[in-house]
């Protein structure tokens, strides 16, 4: 289960969900003191700016990229981060989810006990059954 938002943290790995609702406006919600990014987030932010289809949409998720880009310098996915990696494919597959669709939301967890970072979602079942190792905060 999520932590309860009453403790504050330091600093905190905002994942690509938590990022964008930072990026809609003034947060109602709880981050921590200093927020980081992994670069797995950028990637997902690059991927939103591709595939929309819409040219208004575009340019705004193009912006909103540069935003990050400039605000943000991400950490970086390398060894480490990928051996923690292993480490939550193998948890998620003993809750019995398939980590198959949570590639990059793994990834993203990965960095955050890789740096042992606190992980900030919007969207906390997406890393249902990493509770063990990770902690996951939810930011709504």
């Amino acid at each position: 289960m999520p932590t309860a938002l009453a403790r504050r943290w330091l600093r905190g790995l905002l994942d690509t969900s938590a990022l964008i609702d930072l990026e809609s406006g003034p947060a109602p919600f709880r981050l921590p003191a200093v927020s980081l990014i992994s670069a797995i987030t950028l990637a997902e932010l690059s991927y939103g700016v591709a595939l929309a289809r819409d040219p208004v949409e575009s340019a705004r998720r193009a912006q909103a990229y540069a935003r990050v880009r400039t605000l943000f310098t991400p950490l970086a996915f390398g060894v480490a981060e990928a051996d923690k990696y292993g480490e939550l494919t193998a948890l998620v597959a003993a809750a019995g989810r398939s980590p198959r669709p949570r590639r990059l939301d793994l990834m993203i967890a990965a960095v955050a006990l890789a740096n042992r970072l606190p992980l900030f979602t919007a969207n906390p079942d997406d890393f249902a059954g990493l509770e063990q190792a990770v902690e996951v905060v939810m930011t709504r």
